[in-house]
């Protein structure tokens, strides 16, 4: 008769194995349709996922011509995912990145970006817009006041950019960028690759 595994024991071995995995970051910036492709799989693809907003500008990679769109309407439809343009973009969406440093001091930023880039690349909206804005922080729980003093905060550009250079200085070349570690994954393309060397440590 074959040994009985205790379910517990299982589950307590597993959570140890998750203990053991290096650091994952995730560096967005909401002014990218790329964080919106990679948002709606990072969270499923890595356990204990940090989110970090980083100012795209400084890696010269958030403006998007006519070659650039045509390929992240291209990628989109390969991940089966709809993509629409907010009117006017190319365009930095600041206050919803201040919020988006908000959100990860409050610990929901994963929700806080998915409904976010969901508005901004999947319904067309400016984010930045106090109103819709509003909508994105409540779908991860965060209270008007703190949205809108969030938003009108510039002393939050400054930490955002300056983990823009930081990542520059390391080698990034575009944004989103996945940190496993010491490793460096630039572009949304390269989730599933970071999730494989994430596995193999």
């Amino acid at each position: 008769m074959g040994t009985v595994s205790s379910l517990e024991l299982h589950r307590i071995k597993r959570r140890g194995a998750r203990q053991r995995l290096p650091r994952a970051t995730l560096y967005f910036d909401l002014a990218s349709p790329d964080t919106y492709l990679a948002a709606e799989r990072a969270e499923r693809l890595f356990a204990g996922l940090e989110w970090q907003p980083a100012c795209g500008d400084v890696l010269h990679c958030t403006e998007f011509g006519p070659d650039g769109t045509a390929a992240v309407a291209k990628r989109a439809a390969l991940l089966g995912l709809p993509l629409v343009w907010p009117d006017g973009y190319p365009y930095r969406f600041r206050a919803a990145m201040r919020v988006a440093g908000l959100a990860g001091e409050l610990g929901c930023a994963a929700a806080f970006v998915l409904a976010a880039s969901r508005l901004a690349f999947c319904g067309g909206y400016d984010i930045d817009d106090p109103e819709i804005l509003a909508e994105a922080a409540a779908a991860a729980g965060i209270g008007l006041a703190e949205t809108l003093q969030a938003a009108g905060d510039v002393g939050r550009d400054g930490p955002i950019e300056e983990v823009g250079r930081l990542l520059l200085a390391g080698g990034a070349q575009r944004l989103p960028v996945l940190r496993v570690g010491r490793l460096l994954f630039c572009g949304e393309d390269r989730l599933l690759e970071a999730a494989a060397a994430r596995a193999a440590v």
